[in-house]
């Protein structure tokens, strides 16, 4: 079970090392078996996004807690998820039951962010679809929301059925959560006979370019995209490696091959990012201010129940970076309305929208950066 005592830094290390662990066995065409590594193991790879770039006047403290939250989801979130039917995206019930699966898994944790199947592209936000041959991938949390409509957000690209894939659909999940790949944490310390990389992963099951596999093996992750030092070689976000690609940690030369499943540090992670939540909150009213009271990566949360049908206006102030998100109840589910994200920015968050007498609302808010002595707080109008 997780430590609830571990640090910020403790918990994002585990999570990413456990998602490099899933995603050795995503991305390829062929089902990979216990000990196969690299050149025979098909791999996930994720979809290049530009990395983002800050100002000189944001502080190297400011943008590495930045990059850290930016792709996780306002805790208390529903994604939804969609399977594409038919050719050439859709797969058979078998399939898409070891995906149903792999989102218990997570769920089952015990973690604040809900998943629900839908029956059109249009109502998910994970669109997931089973191009044999396009091998396993998935955009990184809140990167799926640039992508269209109508377009894959994840695909898993062979036989989920087989012993042990079901950790495929896991990995990738988990990249849809927010978790990058642990191997290129880096503060892993490897190492890599790069030649030896470049050349293992042109052949097949993955047949790589030299572009791709820098983009998700040779590359480090900015350090600021990671918390602390620790690195967890068993995540579910880990490739295996087969012997000869890597140099440093010594230990490892003969091969690394991470353990199935997701590690502790996984478990540790997820629950530190999306704990658990009342549905009880604070009422937020007009006119009447409130204090956040909360550190970076935390998040607070309020219940509005307008007393009259008009547009209301949302907004934090203070020096700080925040993302504030309203959602709106319908059929007993929080959907969302609107939301804004001032991190970065020398604004503040904020947003006009339409709400109806009676019904309920939340407004959460999930702060990234505040400056020292700074104090930040919200407003409805």
């Amino acid at each position: 079970m997780a430590e609830e005592t571990r640090s910020l830094s403790e918990r994002v290390d585990e999570l990413i090392t456990r998602v490099a662990t899933l995603e050795r066995r995503y991305t390829g065409t062929l089902t990979n078996q216990p000990g196969q590594a690299s050149a025979g193991t098909a791999l996930c790879a994720v979809p290049p996004v530009p990395e983002r770039q800050f100002g000189a006047d944001v502080s190297l403290e400011r943008a590495q807690l930045l990059r850290l939250i930016a792709t996780k989801w306002v805790n208390g979130t529903i994604l939804h998820y969609y399977f594409f039917q038919g050719s050439p995206w859709g797969a058979d019930s078998a399939q898409m039951e070891v995906v149903r699966r792999a989102f218990a898994a997570w769920k089952d944790l015990g973690i604040g962010l809900d998943f629900k199947e839908v029956s059109s592209a249009g109502e998910g936000e994970i669109r997931i679809g089973f191009l044999r041959g396009d091998g396993a991938w998935s955009y990184i949390g809140r990167d799926v929301l640039d992508q269209g409509q109508s377009e894959r957000t994840m695909n898993l690209g062979w036989d989920l059925t087989q012993p042990g894939e079901i950790d495929t659909a896991i990995h990738e999940i988990g990249h849809s959560l927010g978790f990058p790949h642990e191997h290129q944490n880096p503060n892993a310390g490897i190492v890599w006979d790069e030649e030896a990389v470049y050349a293992a992963l042109a052949k097949p099951p993955n047949r790589w370019s030299r572009e791709k596999t820098h983009w998700n093996i040779i590359r480090k992750i900015p350090p600021d995209s990671v918390e602390g030092s620790n690195w967890d070689p068993n995540s579910v976000m880990h490739y295996p490696f087969e012997a000869g690609l890597i140099k440093e940690p010594p230990q490892y030369r003969n091969g690394l091959h991470p353990a199935p499943g997701l590690s502790q540090k996984d478990i540790e992670q997820v629950r530190f990012f999306y704990p658990v939540i009342s549905n009880v909150y604070p009422e937020l009213r007009p006119l009447e201010s409130q204090k956040l009271s909360i550190a970076a990566g935390e998040q607070k949360n309020y219940s509005v129940i307008p007393q009259a049908t008009r547009s209301y206006n949302f907004r934090t102030f203070g020096e700080s970076d925040t993302v504030m998100v309203i959602f709106e109840e319908q059929n007993g589910e929080m959907r969302y309305l609107k939301g804004a994200d001032d991190s970065g920015s020398d604004l503040n968050a904020s947003f006009r929208v339409r709400l109806l007498k009676g019904r309920r609302y939340v407004l959460r808010i999930r702060l990234y950066y505040t400056f020292a002595g700074g104090d930040t707080a919200v407003i409805m109008s």
